[in-house]
């Protein structure tokens, strides 16, 4: 006989399950960045440069995966009586999307390169490949987050992380370049794919029914909505690498894409809590008391991270790169100030996409130009980092004005009488 009333029991099931996806997303990100840590080691910094700027521009073009993962996700979690129909939309949508996009970017491979510098147009190609599964992954996650299916999702996590660690190491050993760094990220990203299909197999079965509301052209609108949104973002968090290797040597640039090792893991450690939110702040009931949760739980994250990358700055440093990069170790707690506001930034704009709001997206478009303009002028490492952070500070202040007028308006709306 169970000890614990059945609504107790499914309250400690959604707990153990929402704490499944907070340690897979950590061990992803921790497994992810190993690896870039790894490759600093391997490559140096004119390699590790490279490598970096390629993996911005991935993580631009990823915004097509988001896109398809928040629309999935939002329809999933307010219209369950249709879960069937919206998974295999979506689903059908994400392959068809993923091969367009990577056959646009290998045909763009070699304005690819001249974007970013790149000598081998093999790793131009590379962005390409990339993109297929990536975007693919991207609506399977949808449909699990969606569900709440958070075992699966956690599967769907580590699959994501550990074999990048594990098998693209084994190929820098091999050949430590760029190139050889960037094939260790796309055979990696092959195995979330494959997790995705066996946790999502034999649940497509029958037609899909004929509705416009959740029609693939409906789903692609949305999405395409969404891609706006994530794209002004991720192209504001990526922007400075892009900079940083135009505006100072290719050392520097190195070092600075060594202390962005910072920014990115204070970016994406706390991504369980954007995965975990987004389904609520989907809904009207949850959507503000999900937001303020989820800021709060991140901006604790970077104050403790702030204040160990200023203390413990020597520590930090076996896992931004070691000796090579040691000029970058006093800057290190400013890189983590930007890491911490770039993820409260995120959780902002996922607040945005979740009530499709369409004028955040015009406030980030606007500090990426002022970021772009700005930056150009810096001339050392700390001023472009201290520009970039101090652009997005502004930014998460006026998105978070917005989201509290839109939310105002919204419940004056509701409260007027229909006539």
């Amino acid at each position: 006989m169970p000890f614990v009333t059945a609504p107790s029991s499914a309250a400690t099931r959604r707990t153990f399950d929402g704490g499944a996806v907070a340690v897979a997303t950590s061990v992803m990100n921790v497994a992810t960045y190993g690896y870039t840590m790894v490759t600093a080691r391997l490559v140096g910094p004119k390699e590790y440069g490279a490598f970096v700027a390629c993996l911005g521009l991935t993580l631009v073009v990823q915004v097509v995966a988001y896109g398809l993962q928040a629309a999935a996700a939002r329809r999933i979690a307010v219209d369950g009586a249709n879960v069937a129909a919206i998974e295999r939309v979506v689903l059908a949508l994400g392959a068809k999307v993923s091969v367009l996009v990577g056959v646009v970017l290998l045909a763009a491979s070699p304005l690819v390169g001249l974007l970013l510098n790149l000598d081998d147009p093999v790793l131009a190609a590379l962005v390409g490949l990339a993109a297929v599964p990536l975007t693919f992954a991207g609506a399977q996650a949808g449909v699990l987050q969606g569900e709440k299916r958070w075992g699966a999702l956690a599967a769907f996590y580590l699959a994501s992380g550990l074999p990048r660690l594990v098998i693209g190491t084994g190929i820098v050993v091999w050949r430590p370049d760029a190139t050889s760094a960037f094939l260790g990220v796309v055979v990696g990203l092959c195995f979330p794919v494959a997790a995705g299909w066996w946790v999502l197999r034999g649940r497509r079965t029958g037609p899909t029914p004929p509705d416009t509301e959740h029609s693939a052209r409906a789903v692609l609108v949305e999405a395409a909505h969404n891609m706006q949104a994530l794209l002004a973002f991720y192209a504001l968090s990526s922007v400075d690498i892009i900079l940083a290797r135009q505006v100072l040597t290719e050392h520097d640039a190195g070092l600075y894409a060594a202390g962005l090792i910072v920014t990115k893991v204070m970016l994406f450690l706390p991504q369980f809590v954007v995965v975990l939110a987004f389904p609520d702040m989907a809904t009207a009931d949850g959507r503000n008391r999900a937001l303020v949760r989820s800021l709060a739980v991140v901006g604790g994250v970077g104050v403790v991270a702030v204040a160990g990358a200023k203390v413990l700055s020597g520590v930090a440093m076996v896992f931004v790169g070691g000796e090579r990069f040691a000029e970058v170790e006093g800057s290190l707690w400013v890189f983590a100030v930007l890491g911490t506001v770039l993820a409260m930034l995120q959780l902002q704009v996922y607040a945005a996409i979740a009530r499709q709001g369409r004028r955040a997206v015009v406030l980030v478009w606007a500090a990426l130009v002022v970021a772009v303009l700005v930056g150009l002028r810096a001339t050392t490492l700390v001023e472009l980092v201290a520009t970039v952070a101090a652009v997005d500070a502004v930014l998460l202040l006026a998105l978070g004005l917005l989201g509290s007028w839109a939310g105002r308006r919204t419940a004056t709306t509701a409260t007027v009488p229909v006539r």
